[in-house]
């Protein structure tokens, strides 16, 4: 009996799958392109796809240049600055660095910290920092606050672009030679 169904089985699921949304649609080859380039395009326009000339060249038709997150300073100089915290989310492509919430262990405060990269030039308002702070009661009673224009962001805005300073600095000498 246990044969017969598992049989039974293997047979429905052949079947099934040589028909509803597996078949092919049906194609007009008078107004499909014969070149290529011509269909990748097309796909494109589409929204069917993209062509790796397209991801390489951004869809311009000429080159892209790639920055590295080792190549930016203020993006190296934030993560040595918060390398004692815990982080969150470190998306460079986002230009985003959220860490954990951090507590000493005898306080019932913690803060977060958000760090969002507006542009990769060293200065102060490239750099957005933002603060919450979370301060606990009890384990199920805990409020959250934005800290605005708070002294621990000034500090940390400050030792971060000095940082990156320090580290352009150290780039151009190793570049020079």
């Amino acid at each position: 009996m246990l044969k017969k169904f598992a049989i039974f089985t293997i047979i429905l699921a052949f079947t099934a799958s040589c028909g509803g949304a597996f078949k092919p649609k049906k194609v007009d080859t008078r107004e499909t392109p014969i070149s290529a380039q011509e269909r990748a395009r097309k796909n494109i326009n589409e929204g069917k796809g993209t062509s790796i000339g397209d991801i390489v060249t951004g869809g311009r038709g000429g080159r892209t240049t790639y920055e590295f997150s080792t190549s930016n300073v203020m993006w190296r100089a934030s993560l040595e600055i918060l390398d004692f915290l815990p982080l969150n989310t470190v998306d460079y492509s986002g230009g985003m660095i959220i860490t954990d919430w951090y507590s000493d262990s005898s306080s019932n405060e913690s803060l977060k910290i958000t760090i969002r990269f507006l542009a990769n030039e060293i200065a102060s308002e490239n750099l957005k920092i933002i603060i919450h702070k979370k301060t606990c009661t009890n384990i199920n009673s805990c409020k959250t606050t934005l800290l605005k224009n708070s002294k621990i962001s000034e500090e940390l805005l400050a030792s971060i672009l000095r940082r990156a300073a320090i580290l352009e600095k150290e780039t151009d000498i190793k570049k020079k030679k």
